[in-house]
């Protein structure tokens, strides 16, 4: 009996040994893997907003983080973009408070927009940059002032195109009727 005891003990070690060996290759192979999220976690985390918007048929996302204060749409610095009126109506949210001005100084933007007609978009995009500068300051104030300025800033448009009827070119107007 002590026998088979002593037979079953070394069996253990034995594979105990082979497990050992076999953690300890597979220790040396794991180095450099374990060492790249250490690496990862070094970077600094910094604070990034998403915010987006619509209007009638566009849709618009931006993104803001600290930066430069350059404001990008579809890619393209935004002082490219033509006619200046559409520009003015993107930019809009940046000049009606001090606040939104001084914070949007040192925070890159970033907006992709698509969808509907240039006007549409440029509303869009604008509604997309002041949620995304409302998201980033601490308080409402921000917030509070776009929505005395102007509500269609802070709050979508729910009117949509009403579809078309029969008997008729659009949704309401009809064939006219001749009766001579």
């Amino acid at each position: 009996m002590i026998f088979m005891a002593e037979a079953a003990t070394a069996t253990t070690e034995a594979q105990d040994a082979h497990a050992g060996q076999k953690a300890q290759a597979e220790a040396q192979a794991k180095p450099a893997k374990a060492r790249r999220p250490a690496a990862r976690k070094a970077k600094k985390q910094e604070q990034v907003v998403f915010a987006f918007s619509k209007r009638k048929e566009s849709v618009a996302r931006a993104s803001a983080r600290k930066g430069t204060g350059a404001v990008r749409v579809n890619s393209a610095l935004i002082e490219t973009v033509k006619p200046r009126e559409l520009q003015m109506l993107m930019l809009r949210p940046l000049y009606i408070s001090p606040i939104a001005k001084d914070m949007a100084a040192g925070v890159d933007i970033t907006v992709s927009v698509h969808g509907g007609g240039k006007s549409s978009q440029a509303q869009a995009v604008g509604g997309a940059i002041a949620r995304v500068l409302a998201g980033m300051s601490e308080g409402d104030t921000l917030r509070h002032e776009y929505m005395r300025y102007d509500r269609s800033l802070i709050i979508d448009d729910s009117r949509r195109v009403e579809p078309k009827k029969f008997l008729g070119r659009k949704a309401r107007a009809r064939n006219q009727t001749s009766y001579r």
